[in-house]
């Protein structure tokens, strides 16, 4: 599947995963980590658990759980509870190479047997730019083949707080260089590992026009998600990152032009010269919008 918009939601709270799940959210990410504080975990996992069992086979593929890093306890624990027909897939924060999703597979290859459930069937994204060790294992995503792994996404937020940043901005407003060059590892590591490159949050939910403004951008780098942290983006998002009826009018001409011009490596069309890489680019364009069954 292809996610345009997660929905995070805290695992402890009954009103906001209710909310979530009436959301347009392509996924709810039900929240076990930075939203819930320590002494609320067990409760959250039995609550988070109760929903996965009750909804998630109704709503297949949007239920997701963000677990606790690999490096703590909680880790474990967090997905002994929660993993359960229902669950789509884990999220993984702060990991330091791609070794830990590595270790996540294998808890998840464990519990799918004790569960009964088709092995593999629970799949992983991971949050790869969240740690200084994160940041510089990038290329980690890109040697070997990880069946479950289905996307990756760049977080500015904790990488600050990692790197001891006081912000991830200049003056004016843009990304600082570090956050720049994590947003573009993240983009090299799913093309890398042919998986979903997802784009970090908006953090900004009262400004709707510079969500749009920013998904545009991401979408335009080639991101094909981006992560919500309140319902009212969602709309914004979906709308951002599925093809519009003029990207979907171009493509199909683009695609009919090479047909009409069978053997050769590039066509004109509207007085511009299109090669292969154009080729490639409708058939993305016209692929998300089967996915997202947008005519």
């Amino acid at each position: 599947m292809i996610y345009r918009s997660f929905l995070f939601a805290p695992g402890d709270s009954d009103r906001k995963i209710e909310k979530a799940i009436a959301s347009n959210a392509d996924a709810i990410i039900l929240d076990l980590e930075d939203a819930v504080v320590a002494e609320n975990r067990p409760m959250a996992r039995t609550q988070v658990r109760d929903v996965l069992q009750a909804t998630g086979p109704t709503m297949p593929g949007r239920l997701w759980v963000r677990i606790n890093p690999v490096c703590t306890d909680d880790c474990l624990s967090d997905l002994a509870a929660i993993t359960c027909d229902g669950l789509a897939g884990v999220m993984v924060p702060k990991p330091d190479s791609a070794a830990d999703i590595d270790t996540v597979s294998y808890y998840l290859a464990a519990l799918e047997r004790r569960e009964g459930l088709t092995a593999g069937s629970i799949k992983i994204l991971s949050v790869m730019t969240e740690t200084g060790k994160g940041f510089l294992n990038a290329a980690s995503y890109g040697n070997a083949d990880r069946p479950r792994l289905s996307g990756v996404l760049w977080g500015a937020e904790d990488l600050s707080a990692a790197l001891g940043a006081s912000a991830n901005t200049d003056e004016d407003g843009a990304l600082s260089f570090t956050y720049q060059m994590a947003r573009s590892l993240c983009l090299a590591a799913a093309s890398a590992g042919e998986i979903q490159a997802i784009d970090t949050v908006y953090t900004d939910f009262k400004n709707p026009d510079g969500l749009r403004a920013n998904s545009l951008a991401a979408r335009r780098e080639g991101f094909l998600g981006k992560i919500a942290i309140h319902p009212n983006q969602v709309d914004i998002i979906n709308e951002c990152f599925s093809p519009s009826p003029d990207d979907i009018a171009h493509a199909k001409a683009v695609i009919a032009a090479f047909a009409e011009n069978p053997g050769k490596g590039t066509v004109g069309l509207n007085g511009k010269m299109l090669d292969r890489p154009h080729q490639v680019q409708a058939e993305r364009v016209l692929s998300l919008a089967e996915a997202f069954n947008i005519q």
